[in-house]
């Protein structure tokens, strides 16, 4: 196994990490920009190594520093978290050049599949049902109108790099495309330094169902059922996720999670990856995405399957066979994940830093909190809004509900608004507490009555 693991991104993921490693007796080392010399992780690892001042660009996006770090500290491998340098296959491949052991998938399969024109394509010959749109990249908005009128209004114009929601404009007329197509551009080339788009048909009011799977050397692929990540705000992200997807038929869990295994299998997959869906009123499912990396909430699947998606990735990448095979996977209770944030409901989710001055996280069977704050600690505002992942598992939906809300109650952050109160309001929903949810859910059975 290996001796020491590099972590090449911050907060409450790089605390993860690091969890997983110390209960591997692996040595971890946190990287951190100048902004973060007080964050959680830097503290938990056995060692850290400051790689740049505040902006992403040039520390936790800095890939010849982080793999400098590496080499300084002896790393043998790195792990990448989610975001940042994760899904840059650029970085796997420099990873392999200095003999450092990427902890993910291969570097062509990350440029294939992040690549979402591309990814469409795979996922069309694996045999997994794909949105209605474009066949490859979009060169200019005149093209964009031809396929916009082909495939029929509402559409999305979506980043081919991209993930997180970010690079998404929706487009309701000819009249808005040209300026939704240069936006989406411009986001893109902002947030991943890649202008491409796609165009999809907007399917509308969906659920965002995602397949969690697992793939070793050894030709082994697996799927750990399936998410419902439909409640979401705005900007697409995600806000409340949680496993089993109990309000769609398990028959239909099964054959979504039978095309992310066609789908994975296809590639050539190795490591932890999710394959997301959209799926409509009608119980049709349509491939979305894969995202080739750990997720924000790999949590809930790792409570209702008690397998650890993180060791199972170390262990993989190491060269050893899954854990676990298909048959030995069961669904045990039900988990739900709130993410907690630095954003204010209240005035268009802007976020916020500032410092934090007291914090109480909520306890009990069944509770889990992953978290880098403490009180005192000071939020920068250079990165993403995330303070905490609140979840909960309980043996069934009904009961889940009811200890979230109860922790929801007990969560105290103070100095900084969050949005624990929009969290609570979710969680009490009358919609939400029977199932009914869509990705408009926010807007439609939430807000409509103002915050």
């Amino acid at each position: 196994m290996f001796q020491k693991i590099l972590i090449a991104n911050r907060g409450e993921i790089a605390v993860r990490i690091i969890r997983a490693c110390k209960e591997m007796r692996i040595k971890t080392v946190a990287v951190h920009s100048t902004a973060d010399s007080q964050c959680l992780h830097v503290r938990l690892a056995d060692e850290s190594v400051c790689i740049g001042p505040p902006s992403n660009k040039e520390s936790y996006l800095n890939a010849p520093n982080i793999i400098a770090a590496a080499h300084i500290t002896g790393a043998e491998a790195i792990h990448p978290g989610y975001g940042y340098l994760s899904e840059q296959s650029t970085f796997a491949e420099a990873c392999e050049a200095c003999h450092v052991t990427f902890i993910g998938p291969p570097a062509e399969v990350i440029e294939k599949m992040g690549d979402k024109a591309s990814a469409r394509e795979t996922a069309r010959s694996a045999g997994v049902p794909i949105v209605p749109g474009a066949d490859g990249i979009i060169p200019n908005d005149q093209e964009a109108l031809k396929v916009a009128q082909k495939v029929g209004y509402p559409i999305y114009i979506k980043a081919t790099a991209g993930g997180g929601g970010t690079g998404i404009r929706r487009v309701d007329t000819d009249e808005e495309l040209p300026t939704a197509f240069q936006m989406a551009r411009a986001e893109s080339e902002a947030a991943f330094g890649n202008p491409e788009v796609y165009i999809e048909k907007l399917i509308e009011a969906p659920r965002h169902i995602e397949a969690q799977v697992l793939a070793d050397n050894f030709g082994h692929v697996i799927h750990l059922g399936v998410r419902e990540c439909s409640v979401q705000n705005i900007r697409h992200k995600k806000l409340v996720e949680e496993a089993p997807a109990s309000a769609i038929p398990q028959s239909l869990q099964n054959r979504i999670g039978e095309a992310a295994v066609r789908l994975a299998q296809k590639v050539g997959y190795r490591g932890a990856g999710t394959v997301e869906f959209l799926v409509n009123s009608r119980g049709d499912f349509y491939f979305m995405e894969m995202n080739t990396r750990l997720q924000v909430e790999h949590p809930v699947t790792e409570l209702v399957t008690g397998v650890d998606i993180v060791k199972e990735q170390i262990r993989i990448a190491f060269g050893e066979p899954l854990s676990v095979n298909q048959k030995q996977v069961m669904m045990n209770g039900h988990s739900i994940e709130c993410r907690i944030t630095s954003e204010d409901p209240e005035n268009n989710y802007a976020p916020s830093a500032g410092k934090i001055e007291s914090v109480h996280f909520p306890g009990g069977l069944g509770v889990r909190v992953e978290s880098q704050i403490y009180s005192g600690y000071e939020t920068p505002p250079f990165y993403d809004p995330m303070l905490a992942k609140l979840i909960v598992w309980a043996p069934d939906r009904e009961q889940a509900i009811a200890r979230m809300s109860r922790c929801l109650d007990e969560m105290e952050i103070t100095g900084i608004p969050t949005n624990i109160s929009l969290q609570k309001r979710i969680i009490a929903n009358p919609f939400y507490r029977k199932g009914d949810v869509t990705t408009d859910f926010l807007a439609r059975r939430v807000m409509e009555n103002g915050f």
